[in-house]
């Protein structure tokens, strides 16, 4: 099919800013939102949205700061790239769009945002899929060689503007370039050349470096005081939880994902790792696409 063919992509104002949303599928199913990681944009869903198209009522925006959505300058604090104010505003777009309730599947920072989402408004995420990550304070206070040498991009990107962006922006393409090829279990074969064309495309604005190295330091930052308040009050995952990660990846290698799932989700948590390395939309669309229709089908 064409790219993204039958799918409305359009620029919606969602409080204070406006979100790329591409979106389509069944208008009678059930709605099913899914979000992107760094560095990508609602491209990566492309061949998983063409399988699960009949199932659900579709919506994949583009997060703040990311792709063709809006990328302020980040505040003092980063609060407004906060996983709150993501999620705040993801909330706001399904609202708007007329889905009181609905599934969230998130892969990568997507799903760091989708966590966040699950917590702020439980009444409203019915369940959850997260995809290759554990939790961020569990990923940040178990940090040792390890991990800081596999994702040193954590603790890069978290320094203080304009350092990382100026060096980033000296050539963004290889920069995304290397993360993108990095990650995955198959260099960049397994990338359609459209969704790469949109990656480098966008991440190459200086406004989309900034939007990026701000949605870390947030999370460095303010995220872990969410966080850390939300596990003082014992605030909890209340929907069932799917947990898909790679075996070829950072998740599998230093982490039990289930274990850590568990311990903060008061519904089933169950899941699986997959041939595969970071990126498992993309590498593997059709059984992705199998386990989020198992999942999240009425």
């Amino acid at each position: 099919m064409a790219w993204f063919e039958g799918f409305e992509d359009q620029r919606l104002r969602v409080g204070d800013i406006h979100l790329r949303v591409r979106s389509g599928g069944n208008p009678a199913a059930p709605p099913l939102l899914l979000v992107h990681g760094f560095p990508q944009t609602s491209a990566l869903w492309h061949r998983v949205a063409l399988r699960l198209a009949p199932h659900f009522c579709l919506v994949m925006p583009d997060l703040r700061g990311y792709g063709e959505s809006d990328k302020p300058p980040g505040e003092s604090d980063h609060a407004n790239y906060s996983k709150r104010s993501m999620a705040l505003d993801l909330h706001r777009l399904m609202t708007q769009l007329g889905h009181a309730q609905y599934g969230v599947a998130g892969h990568d920072r997507g799903a760091r945002v989708a966590h966040r989402l699950a917590l702020d408004f439980p009444a409203a995420v019915q369940r959850l899929a997260v995809l290759d990550i554990v939790p961020t304070k569990d990923m940040y206070d178990s940090t040792d060689q390890r991990f800081a040498r596999a994702y040193y991009h954590w603790f890069f990107l978290i320094q203080p503007a304009p350092n990382p962006e100026r060096m980033i922006g000296h050539d963004p393409a290889h920069y995304a370039r290397w993360k993108l090829g990095g990650w995955g279990a198959g260099g960049h074969a397994f990338y359609e050349a459209e969704a790469m064309a949109e990656y480098l495309r966008c991440f190459s604005r200086p406004e989309a470096i900034h939007g990026a190295c701000e949605d870390y330091r947030a999370s460095a930052g303010i995220d872990l005081e969410h966080d850390s308040e939300s596990r003082r009050r014992a605030d909890r995952v209340a929907c069932d939880l799917l947990v898909l990660w790679g075996q070829r990846g950072v998740i599998q290698a230093l982490f039990d994902p289930l274990a850590l799932w568990r311990a903060q989700a008061a519904g089933a948590v169950t899941g699986q790792a997959l041939p595969a390395g970071h990126f498992l939309a993309e590498e593997l669309p059709q059984e992705i696409a199998a386990l989020l229709l198992d999942f999240f089908r009425p």
